[in-house]
């Protein structure tokens, strides 16, 4: 008896965490650009790559998979995406596309209809979506820089998606974080992106857990 009231115990004080882990873990896919990538720095030092040492160190039990390529615009992400959303099942999807969309000055419109595509195919095969919002360099002219930001917030209204506002915040002023290229953060300010990513995933992490 005092094995069963033992075992009775010890299932009323397990989580839905450890529940979920037992069945098979959760699948995060991180879809993005040079900036998710590790462009210019060791892989380990990326923000991706701390995000998993973070997950496993406060057990959660999240699969991380970077589908991140250096260089992808939003139309090489959409041709891309079908394949890797049957390969890998995500339930939460990370979407960080655009930047170069913005580099290369292509039309707001056609990289506005490719994300929401991406959006709508995420969700269709099960997967909860979140956005991150990119910044171009000033030097483009406002006429630009300002809708195409505006792009990403007003996406998120309209599929009602979280949305991390700018990946990035915070580093670009500090110049000795970014590399020579004056785009992508160098190693020292990776774990400033993680930190701007982490207080918008917890919570849809926990939602998916908990279910």
């Amino acid at each position: 008896m005092r094995l069963i009231r033992l075992c009775l115990f010890c299932l009323s004080c397990s989580t839905s965490f450890s529940n979920l882990a037992a069945d098979g873990n959760l699948t995060l896919l991180i879809y993005g650009d040079s900036l998710s990538a590790s462009y210019g720095i060791e892989e380990e030092k990326g923000w991706v790559n701390l995000l998993k040492i973070k997950l496993l160190s406060e057990e959660f039990p999240v699969d991380v998979v970077n589908g991140s390529v250096s260089g992808e615009t939003t139309t090489g992400g959409l041709a891309r995406l079908p394949a890797m959303l049957d390969s890998y099942q995500p339930e939460l999807l990370i979407l960080e596309l655009g930047g170069n969309d913005g580099l290369r000055g292509l039309p707001l419109d056609l990289m506005q209809a490719n994300l929401a595509s991406m959006i709508d195919l995420a969700i269709a095969n099960g997967a909860k979506v979140i956005l991150t919002g990119i910044q171009i360099p000033p030097n483009y002219g406002p006429r630009y820089t300002a809708p195409f930001f505006a792009t990403y917030a007003a996406l998120a209204e309209e599929k009602s998606l979280p949305l991390v506002p700018f990946l990035i915040e915070g580093i670009p002023e500090q110049p000795e974080l970014m590399q020579n290229d004056g785009i992508h953060p160098r190693a020292e300010a990776q774990s400033m992106i993680l930190d701007n990513v982490w207080p918008i995933l917890e919570p849809q992490l926990e939602s998916l857990l908990n279910k």
